[in-house]
């Protein structure tokens, strides 16, 4: 059983898609700068970066309350609002099943 990898900051300063690369390096034990292609697709192809940021941009003193759920490069990827990341491996038990709150 696989553990999710967080790559949240405490300030929310890292937006949502450059924390999916920071964790996709950090579990394939590459340098960010390696997660790009040929070696892997590109995150647009899977969600739109912009979007997906600005849907977690919110005013000073409001909470996002989304939750966003995608695959990429065989992780599960789930997105929370504060800019929490979990990365989830999709061979292992705990992925795709759990449910998103878990």
């Amino acid at each position: 059983m696989s553990y999710p990898d967080n790559t949240s900051t405490p300030d929310g300063a890292v937006p949502p898609t450059q924390a999916i690369i920071e964790a996709i390096a950090s579990r394939e034990g590459v340098d960010i700068t390696d997660v790009e292609p040929p070696a892997y697709a590109p995150l647009f192809t899977v969600v739109d970066p912009e979007a997906l940021d600005n849907l977690f941009t919110t005013a000073a003193g409001t909470a996002s309350t989304a939750v966003v759920r995608l695959e990429y490069e065989g992780y599960e990827i789930i997105v929370r609002d504060g800019g929490d990341v979990e990365i989830r491996d999709l061979s292992s038990d705990d992925s795709i099943n759990s449910p998103v709150g878990e």
